[in-house]
């Protein structure tokens, strides 16, 4: 278990770093295309930096501005709250910050850079079908996402998924109206390589991100389980919190593919490429493993 929140801390300066050369190398390649101009280079990684910086610090707002989430307190939502306090009395953690989002579909995240600044945001579908029980395990898989600071990590992946589809767009936008040309030499080439490039980018950039993103959190959410299920030491209250899911499930009227992989379960409707990039384990396999660990205890 350390040997894991240790190496989510270390993944998110590699993915921090990762996403600066990227951009440099993109800088670089926009310089050439504009006739050596290494000022554009220079630019391109002032930006990186700045934004990395800037979405390490804001991602979490910017998650819970996207998700419509709604501050409560302990006398708006006892029940909500008495089950976190309990929860975090049990494992030390920090008492995170509480939020709802109104929408019918069942479903939870836990978001921000360390357990003193984590929130856990929890949609009003899901206490509606949700016994105390089956609510403590979807809790307790939030609360071990802030524990294993799988948040900070997830946050990074959401910032850089934002970067990657605004970067695609501007390249495309680039691309259709001749944004960039080489000076001193044959310009209609360097238009039809950067138009190609373009495109290119527009469709494989999305593609990638979506790729890194399911991969980065399939994993996490298995071990979110793990730990959500060692805190209430009941695996099968969380089994049946996700059979219900799996029975109830329906997209958020928040569809927003950048942060799918910080909820608890798949929010998105399950179709077309989403099935492809999936960034949650099937629930049946969940399932499965949460009853193995119920019948070691």
């Amino acid at each position: 278990m350390y040997s894991a929140i240790a190496r989510n801390k270390r993944n998110t300066w590699f993915i921090l770093v990762l996403f600066v050369l990227g951009l440099g190398a993109i800088g670089l390649l926009a310089g050439w295309l504009m006739g050596n101009n290494w000022w554009v280079t220079a630019f391109v990684l002032i930006f990186a930096v700045g934004y990395a910086t800037v979405q390490y610090f804001a991602a979490d707002r910017e998650a819970l501005a996207m998700a419509g989430a709604i501050p409560v307190s302990r006398e708006e939502a006892p029940r909500y709250y008495r089950l976190v306090e309990n929860l975090c009395i049990t494992t030390g953690t920090p008492m995170p910050r509480l939020y709802v989002v109104e929408d019918a579909a069942p479903n939870a995240f836990a978001t921000g850079r360390k357990p003193e600044e984590a929130a856990i945001t929890v949609t009003t579908g899901l206490f509606e079908i949700m016994t105390d029980r089956e609510l403590e395990g979807v809790l307790s898989h939030e609360l071990g996402h802030i524990r294993n600071y799988d948040i900070r990590v997830s946050l990074i992946v959401f910032g850089l998924v934002v970067a990657v589809g605004l970067l695609a767009d501007i390249l495309m936008r680039m691309a259709f109206f001749g944004g960039l040309r080489r000076s001193g030499g044959n310009n209609s080439q360097a238009q039809l390589f950067f138009l190609i490039f373009g495109i290119v980018a527009a469709i494989v950039a999305p593609l990638l991100a979506g790729a890194v993103q399911a991969a980065i959190s399939r994993q996490r959410e298995y071990l979110a389980d793990a730990t959500g299920a060692l805190t209430t030491r009941d695996p099968d209250g969380l089994a049946s919190a996700l059979a219900k899911l799996e029975e109830h499930a329906q997209p958020l009227r928040r569809e927003n593919t950048s942060m799918a992989h910080l909820w608890f379960a798949n929010p998105l409707s399950a179709k077309g490429m989403s099935r492809l990039f999936a960034t949650h384990p099937p629930i049946p396999d969940r399932i499965e493993r949460l009853h193995t660990m119920g019948g070691q205890f």
